[in-house]
C-alpha cells in the first residue's frame, strides 16, 4: 500500500533545521530507504515563493503566497509503501522523534488510492 504523509508546519516559527537534524534525517532516510519503504521525499519551499491556482464555479484565480490565512503550511512530504496504516505510522513518528523536543510538527498520514494496470 502507497501512502502521503504530509508534514505540516507553521512556517512563521522562525525555526531552522540544525546541522544535527539534518545529518539525523540524513540516516534516517538512509535507513527508509534501505528498508525499500521511501519511495519519495522532500521539504517544500517558502509559501512566499508559490500560488494558489482555485477553480470556483467555473472560473479561474490565481493568487501569489505567501498565504497568511493559513496558520499551518505542508511544508514537505514523503511518499511510502508499507505493508500497512499502522507500518507507515511507524516510520511517520521515526520521522517525527528526529526533531526533538524544539519543533511542533504534525504529519497527516493518507493511503493513496491505486489505479488498474491499463490492459
Amino acid at each position: 500500500m502507497r501512502f502521503l504523509s504530509m508534514i505540516r508546519i507553521n512556517e512563521n516559527s522562525g525555526l531552522r533545521p540544525s546541522e544535527k537534524l539534518m545529518s539525523d534525517m540524513g540516516k534516517l532516510l538512509e535507513e527508509v530507504t534501505k528498508a525499500g519503504v521511501m519511495l519519495d521525499t522532500a521539504g517544500l519551499r517558502p509559501t512566499s515563493e508559490g500560488v494558489r491556482v482555485r477553480l470556483s464555479h467555473g472560473k479561474i484565480s490565481v493568487v501569489d503566497g505567501p498565504f497568511t490565512e493559513a496558520k499551518e503550511v505542508i511544508g514537505g512530504y514523503a511518499v511510502m509503501e508499507t505493508k500497512s496504516m499502522e507500518e507507515a505510522i511507524h516510520w511517520t513518528t521515526r520521522f517525527l522523534k528526529v526533531h526533538g523536543d524544539e519543533w511542533d510538527i504534525t504529519c497527516e498520514v493518507r493511503q493513496m488510492e491505486t489505479h488498474p494496470e491499463p490492459a
